[in-house]
């Protein structure tokens, strides 16, 4: 895969007022949903953001957009399953903005409606290498330049982390396992000026859950009532946990499960 196109330091504009402003972000899943809200505000507050996911098209898109608009973007498609993607589009971020201060690891693969014995291995597989390699190969590339500087990573954790959900026994596994990992980090790097957060965010209409939706309609009413507010997030009210989980307002947070979920985990 080729690298993507972007602006070097000092091309465009910085947002003075910006809570990121001046420091660079990684964002992966970053062509829809969850990702592609974080982008935009991640921009919005200053940050050049550094954008990876499969689908090549959708995410130079979105890379576009915000160049147009003064922000500093780079596109690299890859997989985070993939360790030779992950450190690639690490290394160009410092290639090209000299620097890494924060990622926000949302990139996830979701199925339901499946019972355990009747799951393809197949879906098993990538359902733990998106969720459980993908944010463990990044923060393995990720780490190393935060600690440079200091720094924050987001990793993006479920409601299905904590309880089962109706999502596959793959994903509720998976998703457990990035708060492992979450928690595990941030003992590890939190002396060393890194702190690592994991979002536990609910039902949200993302794309991928819109396709969940489409195999088990039944589910919607079901994520729905689960959440004290009786409804489903947008992708943009849990991209603004993550930018704050990266900015200095969340200095003294560490090792946390944050849920942004309408309350479904205080039930």
């Amino acid at each position: 895969m080729r690298q993507g196109e972007g602006h070097k330091p000092g091309q465009g504009h910085e947002r003075a007022q910006g809570t990121l402003r001046g420091r660079v972000a990684m964002i992966t899943g970053a062509s829809s949903g969850i990702g592609a809200a974080a982008a935009r505000l991640f921009a919005e507050e200053g940050a050049a953001v550094v954008l990876m996911a499969r689908r090549e098209d959708r995410l130079r898109a979105l890379a576009g957009e915000l160049t147009a608009s003064g922000a500093r973007a780079l596109a690299l498609p890859g997989d985070v399953a993939s360790e030779d993607d992950v450190r690639r589009v690490v290394e160009a971020a410092v290639t090209t903005f000299g620097r890494l201060d924060c990622a926000f690891n949302n990139a996830g693969y979701a199925t339901a409606g499946t019972r355990l014995h009747e799951t393809d291995t197949e879906i098993y597989n990538r359902t733990m290498d998106v969720n459980v390699r993908g944010v463990w190969n990044c923060m393995h590339h990720q780490i190393p330049r935060l600690l440079e500087r200091g720094g924050a990573v987001v990793n993006t954790s479920s409601v299905a982390g904590q309880r089962a959900t109706g999502a596959s026994a793959a994903y509720v596994a998976a998703k457990h396992a990035v708060l492992g990992l979450t928690r595990a980090a941030a003992a590890e790097y939190g002396p060393h000026g890194v702190r690592v957060n994991a979002l536990i965010v609910g039902s949200t209409r993302t794309e991928m859950m819109e396709e969940v939706l489409r195999e088990t309609p039944e589910l919607e009413e079901r994520f729905a009532a689960h959440a004290v507010q009786k409804r489903m997030a947008e992708p943009a009210e849990v991209a603004r946990v993550a930018a704050w989980l990266c900015a200095d307002a969340s200095s003294f947070i560490t090792g946390g499960a944050i849920p942004v979920d309408g309350g479904a985990t205080a039930l």
